[in-house]
């Protein structure tokens, strides 16, 4: 099992929670709170010692709870709700998925989480310019990988896929 199937099973993305996920408010939200939150509550730890674990803790919840707490959009033609829908295709169908896109995928995946890096570092040493330049790094990752998956979608649907085929049991 890889990563990102890992990820979802551990969020536990049902059917349901993947098109309520589709909400753009629900992806904008995803993509540009979780690290500036985290960081605040790490950085925390200056200021309430112990209890930042709490703070923590609040952030897991939220990311959790972020793809549940928008309802599924009315349509699926954004920009975000495509580049969701391409990530379900990604997980669940990834034999159908060209293999440039699989490259660029991994390769803006691995650039991501090399963003982690610098957001580490910075957080251990209360370092504003390093935890930007990984939020930086990281967010803009996860946001060029959305974006290849809204092709994913594309191209998916353009080969004859429907919203069916995400569906489990269908």
């Amino acid at each position: 099992m890889d990563i990102a199937r890992f990820s979802e099973r551990l969020m536990g993305m049902k059917d349901e929670v993947w098109l309520r996920h589709a909400n753009p408010w629900s992806v904008w939200t995803r993509v540009l709170t979780p690290l500036p939150l985290l960081a605040l509550a790490i950085w925390s730890r200056a200021w309430i010692d112990y209890w930042a674990w709490l703070a923590v803790g609040v952030v897991l919840v939220w990311i959790w709870i972020n793809p549940r707490a928008f309802s599924r959009p009315e349509t699926f033609d954004s920009w975000s709700a495509q580049g969701v829908l391409g990530e379900r295709v990604w997980l669940r169908h990834r034999d159908k998925v060209a293999e440039h896109h699989k490259r660029v995928a991994n390769t803006v995946a691995i650039a991501s989480g090399v963003g982690l890096l610098p957001f580490a570092y910075g957080l251990w040493v209360f370092d504003l310019g390093f935890t930007c330049l990984g939020i930086v790094v990281t967010s803009g990752g996860k946001m060029w990988f959305v974006d290849r998956m809204a092709w994913v979608w594309s191209d998916f649907l353009r080969d004859g896929g429907t919203l069916d085929d995400l569906i489990i049991g269908s």
